[in-house]
């Protein structure tokens, strides 16, 4: 009731031709006007408190809370897990295990597919960076080699989520097992933003796929890949 009276007196300040609505609207127009007189030292002090503060904490719940949780959801015990920016997404039953001096992103989530039997599994090597905005997709297997670059908004697409057929998909039904497959990528690879890798791709050693690519076949070791589908470019042997 009360939450309803405040709705009504805000509307009627807002739209009603009564002089005390008049005055009530314009001195809080007048408020939303007020602001701190300008004092560049001040404000810079300010400013660098926050910057502190805010790195203070972040640091603290980075050691203290997030990663501990996020260990707890692994097979082993990494050294040198960093995660920047808060705690990722995991979702779903699947074995996950993690190599050493891996940097990841808060905004990433990583999913398992529900299945009978034995679980999917996810294997990341070491020194492995993973940017913001990216999604792993586990089907059955997916293995990121060592020394492997993720930039932000990518997607391995172990499986869809959904069937192909229309009725089955009204329905709630998963997808097919033709519609799962394993994901590969070598050691040293680097998938540019906004790269996604479908189900069923390998990527050799030390290739590096273009921004925005989609990869919906095998590339070989060495190259430098791009387009939708993608490619190869060219080698990077020299």
């Amino acid at each position: 009731m009360t939450s309803f009276n405040l709705h009504h007196a805000k509307q009627w300040v807002k739209t009603s031709d009564n002089g005390s609505a008049r005055f009530l609207k314009k001195c809080w127009l007048a408020t939303k006007q007020v602001e701190m007189p300008n004092i560049p030292v001040l404000f810079k002090v300010l400013y660098h408190l926050h910057l502190t503060v805010q790195h203070v904490f972040g640091e603290l719940f980075r050691v203290l809370y997030y990663t501990p949780i996020f260990k707890a959801r692994l097979a082993n015990n990494p050294k040198q897990l960093f995660l920047y920016g808060g705690l990722p997404a995991v979702i779903g039953s699947f074995d996950f295990t993690m190599g050493d001096n891996v940097r990841l992103a808060a905004k990433t989530t990583i999913s398992g597919r529900t299945v009978m039997g034995s679980k999917p599994k996810l294997i990341v090597g070491d020194n492995v960076g993973i940017g913001w905005g990216t999604s792993i997709s586990v089907g059955r297997k997916i293995v990121i080699g060592d020394n492997t670059r993720i930039a932000g908004d990518c997607y391995l697409a172990g499986y869809p989520g959904h069937p192909v057929n229309a009725r089955d998909r009204a329905l709630g039904l998963p997808e097919t097992e033709d519609q799962v497959g394993d994901i590969i990528l070598g050691d040293d690879v680097w998938l540019g933003t906004g790269v996604k890798v479908m189900s069923g791709v390998t990527i050799g050693q030390g290739t590096i796929v273009g921004a925005g690519s989609v990869v919906t076949k095998d590339l070989p070791a060495s190259v430098l890949a791009g387009g939708c589908p993608a490619k190869v470019i060219r080698s990077l042997e020299e």
